[in-house]
């Protein structure tokens, strides 16, 4: 299960943010992920809980918007999504030059921190 080594680089890049920026602690982390990411969501969402255990993120969401497969073709020059779901081949020309554009990634978009509260006095 390749999720659980995702979910503890992003709770260590996470955690480093967190110390760069000062914050409290950290509300969510927000990431994009593809299907072609070969990465399980509800995989990753329980190893994301296992990963922030006793950690200062502990408590923290783990938001994943997921992005659709979006292919260019190589002959007609047409960006869309691909004709077929397991063949990325352009749904206008009917090529299979096609390069993909969108859906194989995997990147964190945002972080939600809570600022140190102001000491009182």
């Amino acid at each position: 299960m390749h999720e659980l080594s995702i979910a503890l680089s992003l709770a260590e890049c996470a955690e480093e943010e967190l110390a760069r920026q000062g914050a409290a602690r950290v509300r969510s982390v927000r990431v994009r992920i593809g299907p072609l990411a070969s990465v399980v969501k509800e995989a990753l969402l329980f190893s994301w809980t296992i990963a922030i255990e006793g950690t200062p993120l502990e408590g923290a969401e783990l938001a994943i918007e997921d992005v659709p497969v979006r292919v260019q073709c190589a002959d007609c020059g047409t960006e869309a999504a691909p004709a077929g779901a397991q063949c990325l081949y352009c749904g206008r020309c009917g090529s299979a030059r096609c390069r993909v554009v969108r859906g194989d990634e995997m990147e964190v978009t945002a972080m939600e921190v809570e600022d140190v509260p102001a000491a009182v006095g």
